[in-house]
């Protein structure tokens, strides 16, 4: 869903006609420059392809897990894979359709009012993208699976255990300075969620309304911690075959980089709602609302 709203979106932009670039006429012959000029034209499109592509990334190691789990011939990497299955299946579930929904409303947006009619399609993607929500149970659901029953349950111990896979990649490409503009913000990202976590754990033992509490927010910072963490990999591939001259590398460098300067940064604001804590959300009788 994400792809193919995409994928209109961007057709609509390089066709469509409007203003001049802020930086110069980019198609001097016509009447008006192709909007796909413009800055915000841009970050829409790029915040759909990157949600498509870190979906992409997600789902198929996430599928290979599975094949592990059911198929592989040694107990511990089967044992391991169902523990990325499981702790990773509310995530899949619902930062995906998350995205998804986010995508389809700014690929809409690309068209401006034609967006909202009917001819073009669009609003039929934005309200099929929105049922997703809802499927599995509603994502505040996910949410609580992830945080009150696949990480809280087992003090953690699967979160752990991805959590290593992220370390060691950290620690094997940390001084590669070319990955630096991906190494240092994943490993950031890993160790807030770890502390994080712990901080949750402990306010739970008090109160077990601070799991719903943090649940959504939580699960939107691993989330983007799983992506960050695929993307990573992608861009160091794509920056071994940058010589190559083959332009699906140069894009996907490119995408990488707009995903970790304009869409992990988003985990500071969820993170500071992670740790608000219950009560402004229990303070105020049901009564008054």
């Amino acid at each position: 869903m994400t792809e193919v709203a995409y994928q209109n979106a961007l057709a609509y932009a390089k066709d469509r006609l409007q203003m001049r670039s802020l930086s110069g006429p980019k198609a001097p012959e016509k009447a008006a420059d192709p909007i796909i000029v413009h800055p915000d034209v841009r970050r829409m499109l790029l915040t759909a392809k990157a949600y498509a592509e870190g979906a992409r990334a997600f789902s198929s190691f996430i599928a290979l897990e599975i094949d592990k789990e059911l198929n592989h011939p040694d107990e511990q990497v089967r044992k391991d894979a169902a523990d990325n299955v499981a702790l990773l299946t509310p995530v899949i579930k619902a930062f995906i359709t998350d995205n998804c929904w986010i995508a389809a409303s700014d690929c809409l947006q690309v068209f401006g009012g034609h967006g909202f009619i009917s001819e073009w399609g669009m609003e039929q993607y934005l309200r099929d993208a929105r049922i997703n929500l809802i499927y599995e149970g509603t994502n505040g659901i996910q949410a609580l699976d992830l945080l009150g029953r696949k990480i809280l349950m087992d003090n953690g111990a699967k979160m752990r255990k991805f959590g290593a896979k992220i370390q060691a990649f950290v620690e094997e490409n940390g001084l590669d300075e070319k990955m630096s503009e991906f190494i240092t913000p994943l490993g950031d990202l890993g160790d807030k969620v770890t502390k994080m976590t712990m901080e949750i754990g402990m306010k739970a033992f008090a109160n077990q309304d601070e799991v719903g509490a943090a649940s959504v927010p939580y699960l939107r910072v691993v989330g983007h911690l799983v992506y960050a963490y695929f993307f990573a990999q992608m861009a160091k591939i794509a920056m071994e075959k940058e010589d190559s001259g083959d332009s699906f590398y140069k894009a996907k460098l490119a995408t990488a980089r707009f995903y970790f300067a304009r869409l992990l940064p988003e985990t500071a604001g969820l993170i500071r709602q992670v740790r608000a804590g219950a009560s402004t959300l229990m303070a105020l009788d049901a009564d008054l609302f």
